[in-house]
C-alpha cells in the first residue's frame, strides 16, 4: 500500500473521448453478457491477466455510483478508482482519483458488456492525461499499453466459463 496518494483531477464522458491517450479495444466471447458482468464486478481478473496484480474494493456490495476500489498494476503502481456511472448487468465506468506514483494528470475507463447473438461483445476504453514529464513515456509505451489491454480482454475470452445450472 502506497504511503502517498497523488490527487488526479476528475475525469467524466467527455474525457473519454478527448483525452490525448486514448486506448479501446473489444473482444467477442460465445458467454452470456451476465457471465462477463459477474467477472467484472468480482476479483477474476487478478487471476487471469498478468498485468492486474491487486484489486480490492473498498465499498461494500452492492456495488454501485460512488463505489470505490484500488487496482494494483505490476506490483508498483496503484490507482484508485470511484465509479460515476454504474448501469447493472451492461456497463460501468470510473475515474481515477489517487495514484501511488506521480505522473497522471487525468485518468478513466469505461467497460461496456452486451448482448451478441452468440454471447456477448466486451469493450474496454481507457484515457489518460499524464504530466508533460510522463508524456514522452506514453508516446514511447503506448504500444505496449494497447497489447496488454488486447491481451486483458483475450485473456477474459479464453478463461471465462458458462457456470453449470
Amino acid at each position: 500500500m502506497a504511503r502517498h496518494w497523488h490527487p488526479l483531477g476528475e475525469s467524466r464522458d467527455d474525457f473519454l473521448v478527448s483525452a490525448p491517450f486514448r486506448y479501446e479495444h473489444s473482444v467477442e466471447t460465445t458467454a452470456p453478457a451476465e457471465r462477463i458482468w459477474e467477472i467484472l464486478t468480482g476479483e477474476q481478473l487478478v487471476d487471469w491477466v498478468w498485468a492486474f496484480t491487486a484489486l480490492k474494493w473498498n465499498s461494500p456490495p452492492p456495488f454501485g455510483v460512488g463505489t470505490a476500489r484500488d487496482v494494483t498494476l505490476l506490483k508498483f503502481f496503484t490507482v484508485r478508482e470511484r465509479f460515476f456511472r454504474w448501469d447493472e448487468g451492461r456497463r460501468y465506468t470510473f475515474s481515477v482519483y489517487e495514484a501511488s506514483r506521480p505522473g497522471l494528470r487525468h485518468a478513466a475507463e469505461d467497460w461496456t458488456v452486451e448482448p451478441t447473438p452468440s454471447g456477448s461483445r466486451l469493450t474496454w476504453t481507457m484515457a489518460i492525461r499524464p504530466t508533460p514529464l510522463v508524456t514522452p513515456l506514453l508516446w514511447v509505451g503506448s504500444p505496449l499499453i494497447r497489447l496488454v489491454q488486447r491481451h486483458a480482454l483475450r485473456a477474459v475470452r479464453r478463461h471465462v466459463r458458462v457456470p453449470p445450472l
